[in-house]
């Protein structure tokens, strides 16, 4: 093999070169050398060009993350990829290949063929990964269905996927007996997990006996490539209900793999992973280390402060999933000799305060806080390196041409972006909040917006002109606050959504649910900060001019409509609701009078939560709430 070495003079000349380079960032942005090296993106861009060329040569070989998975498998079949905490299950890569063969092998002897959709309602547990894996296999599409919903929002992502069959956990069993009566007659159902057949949904088959029997051979790939949808993850929109985000298998490559590097993960880590798998940081984010790189996974059903770091002792983990309220739920917990005992070394996620950041490292001995910025559907993820804290990514101000993201000035109160004379977008300076954007470039994987099922929300969330004429960038919807190195600071999260206990709540499906519980009434559903508590808690404004609203009626009609993390934590009840001239209503008052009863003089309420009752707002339950003695 040739291969080509410098000389002495010209790796002088290189050292020269990048001194200089180094010299000009120092002088020019007025940086320390320390930051001088991050600011000239080459970690980043090293990052971004071992992605890119993976991502080129997956396109042109036609793989899938079906396929990138079966090479992990042959390489480590003995290791083990997953346990589940709930049963301390453990599934080798091996056992893993064939349970996923096997429900591929069903399915497809089933009837179903690439393309098909099929819905997975089940809490996470080792076979929720087999069983999306294993559909993936014969190019069988899943939509990944939050296992909170009920009634008519889970009949709504059902239908909107266009699922042939659904396959429910046996704990979901109760939930889908509400809907079934009103879903299409063709469309197929499968349960999984332990239970009686007497007390099984009618005409529902259990899985898991039919499984076993199922070949465990490799099945047939489909006529699928990088590009094509892997499967559908549900994410709140404006329209009053979950919209279906597309995800490709390329997307699903480029999330996990850019976590993976970024922050110089390795294949003989642990990851504890206790963050739902309908969601993309749970299933790609975490999943997707054990399917690409060969990472053994720790599932847990359901996020626990007090078992947190016992699992982590347990199972011998090196990295944990967080998102901003796990760091502050740990953070509140009693100290435990166990936590120091632990091998963690990285804390990787989103929405970590940088006002907490450096208690969490210093309490539980984390050396790395790997903070990302992204949401299922976006083309301009972020990422921070190099733990600076605080910041949830950052992007060359030297090279912005490499990752073609950008903050551009908006109406943060209309969200409506603000053009300069010439018609395009206004860039802001360091300083200066803006929303982020990215350039879509339909050519560049890395830069394409797959969109969502319903072609209006997609179109909702593409800009024209924005950083050049004739241009198209997607909008995320999210305000962030970019430094003089280049690195970035969220800000808020705007729109129709907020953000409480870890889940984004849509405003307009809370309120059309609150609207039918109260003979239509109108309703105005909005989220308000609280002092010390990471999100925004839920307060609805409802138009009682009778004063006619039973509030335990109402309460207990909630728990079956609604999942906890959506019922409003505040009740303001008014003689009616305002609305522009269009019929809109103006929320923007209301969400900066809060819960206030200095500045409300309407009646209001708090849900209780130990009671799981409504009790009235006066100033001294305001003042508990303020100071944090009140818990919520």
């Amino acid at each position: 093999m040739f291969v080509l070495s410098l000389s002495p003079q010209a790796k002088m000349l290189r050292l020269a070169a990048f001194a200089a380079l180094l010299l000009f960032f120092r002088v020019s942005l007025e940086l320390s050398w320390a930051q001088a090296i991050p600011v000239s993106c080459l970690d980043t861009g090293l990052v971004l060009l071992r992605v890119k060329w993976q991502v080129w040569r997956h396109v042109k070989e036609k793989n899938t993350i079906a396929k990138i998975f079966q090479r992990t498998a042959s390489k480590y079949p003995e290791k083990t990829a997953l346990i589940f905490q709930g049963t301390d299950e453990s599934w080798t890569f091996q056992q893993l290949d064939e349970y996923s063969n096997q429900v591929a092998n069903f399915f497809h002897g089933q009837g179903f063929r690439s393309g098909d959709v099929v819905a997975l309602f089940m809490e996470s547990r080792n076979q929720y990964v087999g069983l999306w894996l294993g559909l993936a296999k014969i190019g069988v599409e899943t939509a990944l269905v939050n296992s909170n919903l009920r009634m008519e929002a889970l009949l709504h992502c059902i239908t909107i996927s266009n699922s042939k069959a659904v396959v429910f956990g046996v704990e979901m069993m109760e939930a889908m007996k509400e809907v079934q009566s009103s879903m299409e007659k063709s469309v197929h159902l499968f349960w999984s997990g332990e239970g009686s057949l007497e007390s099984a949904l009618p005409g529902a088959k259990h899985l898991d006996p039919l499984l076993q029997t199922a070949l465990r051979h490799q099945p047939d790939p489909p006529e699928k490539g990088f590009l094509d949808k892997l499967f559908y993850i549900y994410t709140s929109g404006t329209t009053g209900m979950p919209k279906a985000a597309i995800v490709v298998n390329c997307r699903y490559f480029r999330m996990a793999s850019l976590v993976f590097y970024g922050f110089r993960m390795r294949p003989d880590d642990v990851m504890y992973d206790c963050l739902p798998l309908y969601h993309a940081a749970g299933n790609i984010v975490g999943i997707g280390q054990c399917l690409l790189q060969g990472m053994t996974v720790v599932i847990r059903k359901k996020f626990s402060a007090s078992h947190f770091w016992e699992d982590c002792v347990k199972y011998n983990c090196t990295i944990v999933q967080y998102i901003g309220e796990i760091c502050r739920y740990l953070l509140n917990q009693p100290y435990q000799e166990v936590e120091r005992q632990h091998r963690v070394r990285m804390a990787l996620g989103n929405g970590l305060r940088a006002s907490i950041w450096r208690e969490f490292m210093a309490r539980f001995g984390i050396t790395q806080v790997a903070e990302f910025y992204g949401a299922t559907e976006c083309n301009c993820s972020l990422g921070n390196f190099d733990n600076n804290v605080g910041s949830c990514g950052f992007n060359s101000r030297i090279l912005p041409g490499v990752y073609p993201i950008g903050l551009v000035k908006v109406d943060e109160d209309t969200m409506e972006l603000i053009r300069g004379p010439d018609g395009v977008c206004i860039r802001c300076k360091p300083g200066e909040p803006g929303q982020l954007v990215g350039r879509i470039v339909k050519s560049n994987p890395l830069q394409h917006f797959d969109g969502y099922l319903n072609q209006s929300a997609t179109s909702k969330k593409i800009a024209r002109d924005v950083f050049a004429k004739g241009d198209a960038a997607y909008l995320t919807g999210d305000v962030l606050v970019m430094d003089k190195y280049g690195y970035m600071y969220f800000r808020d999260r705007t729109g129709d959504t907020f953000r409480w206990k870890g889940e984004n709540v849509s405003t307009t499906e809370v309120e059309g649910t609150l609207s039918r519980i109260l003979n239509l009434t109108d309703v105005v559903v909005y989220g308000v900060e609280i002092p010390g508590i990471e999100g925004k808690a839920g307060m609805a404004a409802i138009a009682d001019p009778e004063n006619s609203c039973d509030l335990e009626g109402f309460a207990s009609q909630l728990k079956k409509a609604l999942p906890l993390y959506a019922q409003p934590v505040f009740l303001r009840f008014l003689h009616e609701v305002s609305k522009t001239s269009t019929y809109k209503f103006q929320k923007m008052e209301l969400r900066k009078q809060g819960f206030d009863p200095t500045l409300v003089k309407d009646k209001l309420y708090f849900l209780d939560c130990r009671q799981g009752r409504y009790l009235p707002l006066d100033q001294e339950a305001f003042d508990r709430i303020q100071s944090g003695q009140q818990k919520l």
